[in-house]
């Protein structure tokens, strides 16, 4: 890394837990070493699936309250990770969270996918001309398992920095085919893994091929770990306190933890940047 100022890089998420889940321990390994690292969300995570049997009653279909509770999940996650500068787009709770395809939550007049895209994608331009950052994190075209809100996401993502000429690149998380089929084929020498192990090509993927860095977050893991924990409403975390770890979302299907986390270069110099989100720029 060679810039003279401290690298600042930005990440557009769509709801709490997708900071830690596709960026954790990438954001905390930026973070320790003293690079400015905001997040931004972009909804509540209002219709999250809720996993603690007592918590049910926050549910968007009864008290509807889940949003503000997930708000504090967040705020526990960045400390986490060492984040101190996080941000809801347009304000908390201006954009609702849409659901899965083809739900009646879609059509909620504050659901995200029902907002204008030029006004998000200003509200968004507003923070990276504050933030100034080199480096924006975002999701692929498909939103990496085709969610509204992470195309949504995307979308805005890919207008405002087209407008923004200080942004030297931008990187599509995504998660790799290799990693991701090495780490369920580990979980399953676990003994007493209390999650269903996945099936063959169950869990969303990119091809190894076309995945352009990825960042070594081996040391961070732990903080990764603190985070998802954080968001207990909407992940389990297993550790068997002999260094194996997995965690599950609500279907109960068992993740592993890898060792690094993978990005897509789609703006910018790829020059020094396969191992370094930051390499390579003067």
């Amino acid at each position: 890394m060679t810039l003279t100022s401290p690298p600042r890089l930005l990440l557009v998420h769509a709801h709490p837990d997708d900071e830690s889940l596709w960026t954790g321990g990438t954001i905390a390994r930026y973070a320790a070493t003293g690079a400015l690292v905001t997040v931004v969300t972009c909804t509540l995570g209002e219709e999250g699936e809720i996993i603690p049997a007592g918590l049910r009653e926050l549910a968007a279909d009864a008290a509807d309250q889940l949003g503000g509770y997930r708000v504090a999940e967040l705020r526990s996650a960045c400390a986490a990770l060492g984040v101190t500068d996080h941000r809801f787009l347009g304000g908390v709770g201006r954009w609702r969270d849409s659901g899965m395809v083809g739900v009646p939550s879609n059509e909620h007049p504050r659901a995200f996918v029902q907002g204008s895209v030029d006004e998000q994608t200003a509200m968004l331009v507003d923070v990276l001309r504050q933030v100034k950052p080199q480096v924006v994190v975002t999701y692929d075209a498909f939103g990496g398992y085709g969610h509204p809100d992470h195309i949504r996401a995307h979308e805005i993502t890919t207008a405002a920095t087209a407008v923004v000429p200080d942004v030297d690149r931008v990187f599509y998380a995504v998660t790799s085919r290799d990693a991701t089929e090495k780490g369920a084929a580990a979980l399953a020498e676990l003994a007493d893994l209390p999650f269903r192990l996945p099936e063959p090509g169950e869990l969303p993927v990119t091809d190894d091929a076309i995945i352009t860095t990825t960042v070594d977050i081996s040391e961070h893991l732990s903080a990764k770990l603190r985070a998802l924990r954080a968001h207990s409403t909407q992940v389990s975390v297993w550790q068997d306190g002999a260094g194996g770890a997995a965690y599950a979302l609500s279907n109960g299907i068992a993740q592993p933890l890898v060792q690094g986390e993978f990005y897509v270069l789609a703006k910018g110099s790829g020059a020094g940047a396969e191992t370094d989100l930051f390499g390579g720029l003067g």
